[in-house]
């Protein structure tokens, strides 16, 4: 009978496990084609490799302890069987046999739980395998950095396993004991079996001496991230009262352990056990728990500053080093300053980059104009700079992307055969604008019509920021390339990302992982049809790289050839940086030492190691050969378009606002503590940190930055600011610009004072807003020229119910002095005053030609100057629809206006 159950019970428990393994299975298939695919298949395996061996280690490991130690309990020697007395003697329930039955299958299910949670530390053991040095030491205990980052986890790990495993044995095997017999409750104390007592006795003192260990090595190393003075790292509370407590506690259990082994061996166990356990618990309580917080009220809350100096000097240093601060380099700047017209029109390409169109505004006019149809969309807007006929030019462009959420008819071939991918970009210099307030495009339309040097041929944009779905290109169904007029282009798919479909056995295996029966039944895949994936950039990237942290924005950039690519920024970073400051995310050491390149079209990926100093990422580059390559192999015409990655930046100014104070003294009171201004908008607060080109102080050439500036802390008033440069070697340096404390140099918040209390100003916005338009005041921007700043805000108006914003004003605003004028370089020649040795300042819409002194001309019929008139009211017709999105009303205008154009043009003919 029992033998006819085991084999079914077998087969019930099959069940399931099976229907675990086979989306397991399915899913590491489909990754594994997806690795070779992009050509990092050793990350897939090494990594695959390593938790299965610790999995295997691990549960093998767990097995024998746990399954050796209930074995050895349950030997036959021991005469007493396993029982649960019930009510009198006379009552009991032999569980002996239940015992041994379940013995088995309860081992493999903690070995397989435990082996399941090691496979976590895949990344620990790889890093400790092929760990750097950092070259710099702790100065507590002189060891090197890496190995707080590389050993100390790794030690932790697997002392803490030990211990773990010990300690699930010692809770297995006392019930047992007890139900035996051989563990019993006295009324004057308690009875223990001689084996059993040596059993439980040498399994105590491993546990005893694991403790030891752990407080030795692992917890005294982690006072070097403790938090309990001033600062993170160790205290003078640390290190004169906790290390050496945490010594005598590692002694105590070393003790402990003594006593419980003679106790073992005089069959005394228990009262050895208690005396052990008391000693230990007794030493931990005392020296770690009440002696440390009455030093720390006591005798360092009184005189703080000065018992903790020296430790809050290790910290400010670790802190500065760990984050990359150490290398920012510090410049003074007077406090007062004068610009002239001369100083503007010296520093031409910082005005000529001057950036009037924020992104907010940018990205609703570029949805308006430009998505064409509503299955495309315009996620975000981004910065850049590109040489253009000759001149040094900073850009805001943004993809076009398929949105198949937007598509009219959403059916499988629809979303994953026909509409595969996004088509183009559309992008705007910075201060360009049309008589009609609107911007410049450079790049526009479907398909991609150019302006000037920059050129787009293959404009297909299959891996993206809005890719989420897969798509099967080659099949029989056409591709959708780009709508034109009342007809649609469709082109097929010639790149080389994807994974062949193949026979039946892998479109089986994509029909299961992609929950999708179409893949298996559809007559239009065929087996030479492929597969893209994981097409989304962020999470490709993830994937790919799953030991790297990321930037939360890739952007786009149009290489010489025409053909487009996403750049992402990517992080090494860690946790156990000693003494360093600690993010609310664990992070305590960050470097931005990849960059990585994906094609749009083909999907391929190529990372590159940005910072060769890096202990991180040269111990990844060994653990995974040939996938990170040197940066020097990067294609020419992309590297003038790296950058300084924007989360890095915004971490970094965050803790320089604080640890630019590099005394104990000046740190501890937080005298000279900065914060980096906001400006309030619908969607919340947002930090003045801009993108812009222009010329720093005694450099001789304008370049591409990313800026914040500083005020101190509670105040307006600004103190300093600081830039990451971008261009050529210079990338990735910081170099801070500080105000003298004493002067006053207005901030960001007391010019937007200033122009709110302008009364002409005022005055107009008010006038425009009682018109039912709507007053979008763009972003305050900071522009250091020379050793000054200039203010510029740009003034936007939407028509109300309308969804283009138009730039009608710019405010210019310098020291005392706030004009608003209808361009830039007019607010700048009213503000400065005129230059008689240059010329008028009078800007010309790109596509508008200047109009030449021309002699007197006799005035027009009463049927033209008609139909000029008309033309005009057509045109204004025109424009007033276009603002409020009324495109039908657009074309039946814009027709007419050609219609009048035609007709005047025909009465100008026989005149020429």
């Amino acid at each position: 009978m029992t033998r006819a159950r085991f084999p079914r019970t077998l087969l019930l428990l099959a069940i399931p496990v099976a229907l675990l393994l086979i989306p397991t299975i399915t899913s590491l298939l489909i990754d594994f084609w997806w690795f070779q695919e992009v050509g990092y298949d050793v990350v897939f395996t090494r990594s695959l490799l390593t938790k299965l061996l610790l999995f295997v280690i691990v549960s093998a490991l767990t097995a024998l302890v746990i399954g050796g130690n209930l074995a050895f309990a349950q030997r036959g020697a021991v005469p007493e069987p396993v029982v649960v007395r019930l009510g009198d003697a006379t009552q009991q329930v032999d569980l002996t046999g239940v015992l041994r039955r379940f013995t088995r299958p309860v081992t493999i299910v903690l070995a397989l739980i435990i082996g399941l949670g090691a496979t976590a530390l895949w990344d620990t053991v790889l890093q400790f395998l092929e760990r750097s040095p950092f070259g710099s030491t702790d100065p507590i205990f002189d060891r090197d950095i890496g190995w707080y980052v590389f050993t100390l986890p790794a030690l932790a790990a697997v002392l803490g396993m030990v211990r773990s495993l010990i300690t699930l044995s010692l809770i297995v095997l006392v019930p047992v004991y007890f139900f035996r017999g051989d563990v019993v409750l006295l009324p004057r104390g308690l009875r223990i079996e001689p084996t059993a007592g040596r059993h439980l006795g040498l399994l105590l003192a491993l546990w005893f001496l694991t403790g030891a260990g752990t407080l030795w090595f692992v917890d005294s190393a982690n006072l070097l991230f403790s938090n309990t003075g001033p600062m993170i790292g160790a205290s003078y509370t640390d290190l004169n009262v906790m290390l050496p407590a945490l010594r005598v506690s590692a002694l105590a259990a070393v003790v402990g352990a003594v006593l419980v082994l003679i106790g073992a061996a005089r069959a005394q166990l228990g009262w050895y056990g208690f005396l052990g356990l008391g000693v230990y618990a007794a030493v931990s309580v005392l020296g770690r728990g009440v002696a440390p917080g009455l030093v720390q009220k006591f005798v360092v809350a009184p005189t703080e500053l000065t018992r903790e100096t020296p430790y809050l000097a290790y910290h400010l240093d670790a802190t500065r080093r760990a984050w990359g601060l150490d290398s920012v380099e510090a410049r003074d700047l007077p406090g007062e300053s004068n610009l002239t017209l001369t100083d503007i029109r010296a520093n031409g390409p910082t005005i000529d980059n001057v950036r009037l169109w924020d992104r907010a505004p940018l990205l609703r006019t570029f949805k308006q104009l430009q998505e064409i149809r509503t299955y495309y969309d315009f996620v975000s807007v981004d910065d850049d700079r590109y040489w253009i006929d000759g001149k040094y030019r900073q850009v805001l462009l943004s993809p076009r992307e398929l949105n198949t959420a937007s598509l009219p008819t959403r059916t499988f071939i629809n979303e994953h055969l026909t509409f595969t991918h996004g088509m183009g970009l559309t992008l705007s210099p910075v201060n360009e604008v049309s008589p009609e307030g609107l911007p410049i495009l450079f790049v526009q339309d479907l398909p991609p019509r150019t302006n000037g040097a920059l050129q787009v041929t293959r404009p297909q944009i299959y891996y993206g920021e809005l890719t989420e779905s897969h798509v099967f290109v080659n099949t029989k169904q056409r591709e959708f390339d780009y709508p034109s007029g009342e007809a649609n282009v469709f082109r097929a798919y010639t790149g080389t990302g994807g994974v062949t479909v193949g026979g039946l056995f892998r479109r089986s295996l994509l029909a299961l992982h992609f929950g999708s029966s179409n893949i298996l039944l559809s007559g239009d895949i065929t087996s030479e049809s492929r597969v893209l994936y994981n097409r989304q950039i962020v999470r490709r990237v993830q994937k790919a790289l799953p030991f790297l942290t990321f930037d939360r924005d890739p952007y786009m950039v149009i290489a010489q050839d025409g053909t487009l690519h996403w750049i992402q920024d990517a992080f090494t970073s860690s946790t156990r940086y000693p003494y360093a400051f600690r993010a609310t995310d664990g992070t305590s050491y960050m470097r931005n030492s990849v960059k990585i390149v994906i094609d749009a079209y083909h999907g391929s990926m190529q990372a590159f190691i940005a910072d060769v100093n890096d202990p991180l990422v040269n111990t990844w580059s060994r653990v995974f050969p040939g996938v990170l390559r040197p940066l020097s192999e990067l294609q020419e015409d992309l590297r003038p378009h790296l950058r300084y990655p924007d989360d890095l930046f915004r971490r970094q100014t965050a803790l320089y606002a604080t640890y630019h104070m590099d005394t104990p003294d000046e740190f501890y009171s937080r005298e000279d503590q900065w914060q980096i201004p906001v400006t309030d908008r619908v969607d919340g607060s947002v930090p003045f940190m801009r993108h812009i080109i222009m010329r720093l102080p005694d450099e001789p050439e304008a370049e591409f930055i990313y800026m914040a500036p500083f005020t101190p802390r509670g105040k307006d008033n600004l103190a300093a600011w600081m830039v990451a440069r971008n261009d050529g070697d210079n990338l990735g340096r910081l170099r801070v610009y500080q105000f003298p404390r004493q002067s006053l140099v207005y901030g960001p918040r007391q010019i937007e004072n200033r122009i709110a209390q302008n009364p002409e100003i005022s005055r107009q916005l008010s006038l425009w807003d009682q018109r039912g338009s709507e007053v979008i005041k763009g972003d305050l921007l900071v522009i250091p020229i020379e050793q000054a700043l200039l203010y510029v805000q740009p003034i936007y108006l939407q028509a109300d119910g309308g969804r283009i914003p138009e730039l009608q004003r710019v405010v210019v605003a310098f020291g005392d002095r706030v004009v608003m004028r209808e361009t830039l370089e007019a607010g700048l020649t009213s503000l400065f005053g005129s230059d008689v040795d240059a010329p008028a300042v009078r800007p010309i819409p790109v596509g508008v030609d200047a109009v030449a002194d021309t002699p007197t001309v006799a005035a027009p019929s009463a049927d033209v100057q008609a139909m000029i008139t008309d033309a005009r009211r057509r045109y204004q017709a025109a424009i007033d629809a276009q603002r409020e999105g009324d495109w039908a009303r657009y074309g039946v205008e814009i027709r007419e206006l050609g219609s009048l154009l035609e007709r005047l043009e025909a009465i100008r003919a026989p005149r020429q």
